[in-house]
C-alpha cells in the first residue's frame, strides 16, 4: 500500500474514442476496455505490461458543465475515514464513498483551497 501516494490518472472527456486514438498514435498506449456500472465503457490504458491510466466518456449531471480533464487519485487507507478528514479541515465531499466492484473504493473531494482530487483504496493487488 502506497497511503498518500498519487497512484491513478484518467482522462475524462466527451469522446473517450476519439480520445483513445489519440493516445494510442502520440503515446503508444495500448487499451482495454472495462464496461461501466450503469451503462458506458472504461478504457484503461496500458504502456507495455504497466496500467498507467483510464479515459472514459462525461455523461450524467456529475459532468454538467465540466470541461474535458485528467483527474488524479491519491491512495488511502480508509477512504471514509479520509474523506470525513478532508470535510473536517475546510474541504468538502463532492461525491460520497462508493465501491467499484474489482477496484476498490472511491470518493471524490475538493481541498480547502478548491481543488478535486479522488481518494482510492484498490482491492488487494
Amino acid at each position: 500500500m502506497s497511503h498518500g501516494h498519487f497512484i491513478w490518472n484518467e482522462l475524462t472527456t466527451r469522446n473517450a474514442e476519439a480520445a483513445v486514438h489519440f493516445y494510442k498514435a502520440t503515446l503508444g498506449w495500448t487499451f482495454e476496455v472495462m464496461p461501466m456500472e450503469g451503462g458506458g465503457t472504461y478504457y484503461t490504458a496500458r504502456d507495455g505490461e504497466a496500467y498507467v491510466a483510464g479515459i472514459f466518456t462525461m455523461e450524467g449531471k456529475y459532468f454538467e458543465g465540466v470541461p474535458e480533464h485528467w483527474f488524479s487519485y491519491i491512495e488511502v487507507d480508509d477512504v471514509d475515514r479520509r474523506a470525513a478528514l478532508f470535510a473536517e479541515a475546510g474541504g468538502c465531499v463532492a461525491r460520497a464513498p462508493w465501491d467499484i466492484p474489482n477496484v476498490g473504493r472511491i470518493a471524490v473531494v475538493q481541498d480547502a483551497g478548491g481543488a478535486y482530487v479522488g481518494l482510492m483504496k484498490p482491492i488487494a493487488r
